[in-house]
């Protein structure tokens, strides 16, 4: 599908072009159209680009692909942003639980309406309308009702137990899919040995941890990762005794230095010795 913008007043109407699911633009209410809207990124508390869909009914981010120099042709048109973008569904809870947690810190409960409202991005207010939204807040708010009305106010625990299942459920796919999780790279110099049963289920954990920190907060990264059970990695440079003084090393070399070669050989160990192999 491609959406159309404006940069300007002067500017011509310009396009996108985005890969989108089917579900953009399918939902059960159809009195608004598909939009992109800025919002609070979680991890920067800085404006970010996502897209409500149709009727608001679910929230997707959205990523662009970007090349130098890169251009499309839209019908008879040249666009001259040649941005790919590609939209996929997130769980609104990301976006809201920022809002929770700050409106938390007064320690009373609150009407979620009255909790999600932002100035710099009045936009959104429209999260509570997306489908998943306010049936979803018990996972990391408690809530208490009177009469017909309810109020929620932020539970750090529920929150915990809420992301440690997105873990636990990502690792359940990352193994599904065969995903490599190791923190070796693969070089010219060295490739990996270790197979993926070899992976341990921490590897996982960690890998898993990663993804889903894309969408929160450091500190709720960090308060997840001891929920979680998980040591801080220790930087390899406190564990390894001392050494000579190196020799002065290219950039390459410095790289390769710093590759985990855990569970590697290197390429010269595949082939045997000139002279081993002429013996029968």
């Amino acid at each position: 599908m491609a959406a159309k913008k404006k940069r300007t007043p002067r500017a011509q109407n310009d396009s996108w072009v985005v890969v989108a699911p089917d579900s953009v633009l399918d939902a059960k209410k159809q009195d608004s159209d598909p939009a992109f809207v800025r919002l609070r990124k979680p991890t920067t508390d800085e404006a970010s680009l996502y897209m409500l869909g149709a009727g608001d009914a679910q929230m997707y981010e959205v990523k662009a692909f970007e090349e130098d120099f890169h251009s499309w042709f839209v019908g008879q048109a040249v666009q001259r942003d040649g941005r790919l973008l590609f939209v996929t569904p997130m769980d609104p809870l990301f976006l809201i639980l920022p809002y929770l947690i700050k409106a938390g810190k007064e320690g009373k409960f609150q009407p979620v309406d009255q909790i999600v409202m932002d100035e710099e991005f009045p936009v959104c207010s429209r999260l509570l309308s997306c489908t998943r939204s306010l049936a979803s807040l018990h996972h990391i708010a408690e809530e208490k009702e009177v009469g017909s009305l309810k109020f929620h106010r932020y539970s750090q625990e529920k929150t915990m137990n809420w992301l440690k299942k997105k873990v636990e459920r990502t690792v359940v796919a990352l193994k599904k899919k065969n995903i490599s999780v190791g923190e070796g790279v693969k070089s010219t110099t060295y490739i990996r040995v270790k197979s993926e049963s070899d992976y341990h289920e921490e590897d996982y954990l960690r890998y898993a941890h990663g993804l889903i920190s894309e969408y929160i907060s450091e500190d709720l990264s960090k308060a997840l990762l001891k929920h979680l059970q998980l040591p801080e990695l220790t930087s390899p440079k406190e564990t390894e005794p001392p050494s000579k003084p190196a020799k002065k090393m290219t950039a390459a070399q410095k790289t390769l230095a710093k590759v985990d070669k855990t569970g590697m050989k290197t390429m010269s160990s595949f082939f045997s010795p000139k002279g081993k192999t002429e013996k029968k």
